[in-house]
């Protein structure tokens, strides 16, 4: 079931770590047009120095890096599961973060999904709801 608040999420310790910890990054539904909040995020994040893997199956390649059609098929690791889609679309998401063994899965301002939050965290994986990588990145440099 959707809700606008989130029941929980990560405090500011956990996402601190998460950030200072992370090094790849999949975003799910990242655009490539510069003026979509996705690409700035994404942009700014990997010119922090994280790896942006984007996760979208319209597109070959993203902010110059190969763009996939599901977390599915990422290959490799990967740290953070960024979501930039609608909340109805998020338990699919992170049914594929718990199967990717990712270690977090973040959801961007707007977007809370209680039941898949719950699912991620009993499945080990941190949990950030209806908060900006890059604002909470920026406030932490």
């Amino acid at each position: 079931m959707e809700c606008d608040v989130p029941a929980f999420s990560a405090g500011d310790d956990e996402i601190s770590e998460i950030l200072k910890n992370s090094k790849v990054i999949a975003v799910v539904g990242l655009s490539p047009k510069p003026e979509r909040p996705s690409h700035g995020v994404s942009a700014y994040m990997q010119a922090q120095g994280y790896r942006i893997i984007p996760v979208n199956p319209g597109h070959d390649r993203i902010l110059g890096e190969k763009a996939y059609k599901s977390l599915r098929e990422v290959p490799g690791a990967v740290d953070i599961v960024n979501i930039f889609r609608e909340p109805a679309a998020v338990p699919a998401i992170v049914e594929e973060a718990i199967e990717k063994k990712a270690r977090a899965v973040w959801m961007q301002e707007g977007i809370v999904h209680n039941e898949a939050a719950q699912k991620a965290r009993a499945a080990g994986l941190a949990v950030v709801m209806n908060k900006c990588i890059y604002k909470e990145h920026a406030r932490r440099r």
